[in-house]
Formats: structure tokens, C-alpha cells, sequence
């Protein structure tokens, strides 16, 4: 069971994104999940957009795998709301995992359950956050952070990473990609909460050339000229490279390389292979010419993703602050 703990003023994305993540995911295999959402005063839960959602009693999620705590406005008074954070604690002796998604992790932090550990929170919270729970390893750059036990998400959508995340260690990878398919969402994005698929970016402009870029993508180590994309595409170089700016934003070179450097970055963010190798899969060749272009696009080397896959703190506050212009917790 998965217990979805809310309050008054919860941010209800922080609870809803999570509970369709999991909820597909029980569709794709029956009897995965079961959903509760819970709090300590049962019964209809406002969040601070004034919808309401049902919530049944601690007493209701005490056999419960998984307890998942939502963030929001009302997180600082359920950070001291003490059959809260005593139910949070004693749930921690006796569950799978405990997470948080968002300001949730204020509740974790006052529980104790932080102290010692990694862990992350909105990143406009994390001043703030820091001066209050000192003994806490904060990465206010990453968009979830999994310190044994123990899940923390970012800022309101990225409980849903952390959602399929959770989906990928219980089920498998093609389970968690089939749900993000579903969810029309990134499957996986690894290291700072700036982090975006190029892939993704692209096709929402229109779709027009989606069949295209996957098609690309598949073939990053191939020299993938205008003329073999106008060809796949059935259209003519110049035509081709006219109407497919207008459709992405991009000229085709461009997209192409944007595609390389997000398979790169992943690459490196997840430890996969040398500096070399990862330049000949992502289609770089030369690890010179990665070089450049990381530093053009990045303003780092590759080599600084390879330290934890993280962002500059300067760098990570500018590009989270562009990446996180919808309602703050």
C-alpha cells in the first residue's frame, strides 16, 4: 500500500501527480499498488487551490509499504504537528520506504528522519530549509535523492520522478517507462532540477518530426547529415531544412547535436562508460568536440558532470529558477 499523507493546504500536484504515476502503473500490473491518502485529522482535505480531497485516518496506512508525504503551504504547521511527526517516525521502524515530495521534506527533517542523510526539497525552500535542519545533507540542485530508505523529491511535478522511480526499483524500467508514456512525461531525469529532455523539448514544438527525432535518436553515432534526415523525412534537403526550423526552433544540426549532449549528459551523470566511449555512443567521436560543446551549451566540461551530476550552485539556482515558473510550494 502506498499512504499518501496530506494536510491542510497541501499542494494538491505534490499529492495527485504521484497517485496517477502509481495508479497507471497498477493498471499496467494489476494489483500492483493500492492508493490511501491519510491524515491526522480524517476526513475532506483542503489544499491550497480550495479543492478538497478524502483522507482516512493514520490508523489506515499502519501495515502500509510506502508512506509518501506531500508538500505545500501547510507544511510548516504539519512540521509541528506532533501526532504527525510521531506517526511519520513510527512508520519509519516498520515500512519499505518513506518519501517526500516537495516542502514534505520539512515534515521528514522535524521528524528526525533527515538527520545524517542526503536529501533535497524545492529549490527555493532550500535556504531556508538548511538553516532549520543543519544536520541534513541538502542537494538542493537534484531533482530526487535516495538515501537508503529514504525518498526526497523536488519542487511539485518532480513527485512524479520520484513516483516513476519508485515504479522502475519495484517493477522494472520497461514498467516505469510504459507509465511515463502514458503520463506524456520524461522518463528519466537524472541530476539538477534544470534538467530537460532535448528530445521531449523539441517535439513539443509540433510533432510534425516527431517520428524523425526518434528515429535520430536511435542513431547518434551515425554522421546523420541534412540530406539523410530530408531523405528519412521524404523531402528535399532545402525544403526539409526550411520547415523543419519553422517546426522546432532549431535547425536540423543543431537539433542533432542537442540530442548528443543529452545522451551524453545522461551518460555521464549516470557513470556509464569513459569520457571516450561516451563520446563515440552519444555521436561526438572526438571527446574534444564533446568538450566544446558542453562548454558552449553548459558553460562546463563533461567532466564536471561527471562529479554527481550536478550543477554549479550559482548555475543550478538560474536554470531551476526558468525551469520552475509554475506556483511554488
Amino acid at each position: 500500500m502506498i499512504a499518501l499523507l496530506i494536510f491542510e493546504d497541501f499542494q494538491i500536484l505534490d499529492a495527485a501527480g504521484p497517485i496517477a504515476a502509481f495508479e497507471i502503473a497498477a493498471r499496467i500490473v494489476p494489483d500492483a499498488y493500492a492508493i490511501r491518502t491519510i491524515a491526522a485529522a480524517p476526513g475532506l482535505v483542503r489544499s491550497s487551490s480550495g479543492v478538497a480531497i478524502a483522507a482516512a485516518s493514520f490508523a489506515a496506512a499502519r501495515r502500509c509499504d510506502t508512506l509518501l508525504i506531500a508538500g505545500g503551504l501547510g507544511t510548516r504547521a504539519a512540521a509541528t504537528d506532533r501526532a504527525t511527526l510521531a506517526f511519520a517516525a513510527r512508520t519509519s521502524t516498520r515500512a519499505r520506504r518513506v518519501a517526500s515530495v516537495c516542502s514534505g521534506a520539512y515534515v521528514l527533517a522535524a521528524a528526525g528522519l533527515l538527520d545524517g542523510r542526503r536529501a533535497t526539497t524545492h529549490w527555493s525552500r532550500s535556504g531556508d530549509f538548511q538553516r532549520r535542519f543543519p544536520k541534513v545533507r541538502l542537494e538542493p540542485d537534484l531533482i530526487f535523492v535516495r538515501d537508503g530508505p529514504i525518498w526526497t523529491s523536488a519542487g511539485i511535478t518532480a513527485g512524479i520522478d520520484l513516483a516513476l522511480a519508485m515504479i522502475d526499483d519495484d517493477l522494472g524500467e520497461d514498467i516505469a517507462r510504459a507509465v511515463a508514456r502514458q503520463l506524456v512525461v520524461y522518463h528519466r531525469r537524472p541530476g539538477g532540477q534544470s534538467q530537460f529532455s532535448a528530445l521531449l523539448e523539441l517535439e513539443s514544438r509540433q510533432d510534425k518530426f516527431a517520428t524523425l527525432l526518434r528515429w535520430a535518436s536511435e542513431r547518434l553515432r551515425q554522421r546523420l547529415t541534412v540530406e539523410e534526415l530530408a531523405e528519412q523525412a521524404a523531402m528535399s534537403p532545402r525544403n526539409f531544412a526550411r520547415a523543419f526550423s519553422r517546426a522546432t526552433g532549431a535547425t536540423p544540426a543543431k537539433a542533432i547535436e542537442r540530442l548528443r549532449l543529452d545522451r551524453a549528459k545522461s551518460a555521464l551523470e549516470s557513470g556509464a562508460g569513459a569520457i571516450e566511449q561516451i563520446a563515440r555512443d552519444s555521436g561526438f567521436h572526438d571527446p574534444e568536440r564533446m568538450r566544446r560543446a558542453f562548454l558552449r551549451v553548459y558553460g562546463q566540461p563533461p567532466q564536471a558532470f561527471r562529479r554527481g551530476g550536478r550543477l554549479l550552485p550559482a548555475q543550478a539556482t538560474a536554470h531551476a529558477t526558468s525551469a520552475s515558473r509554475s506556483a511554488m510550494n
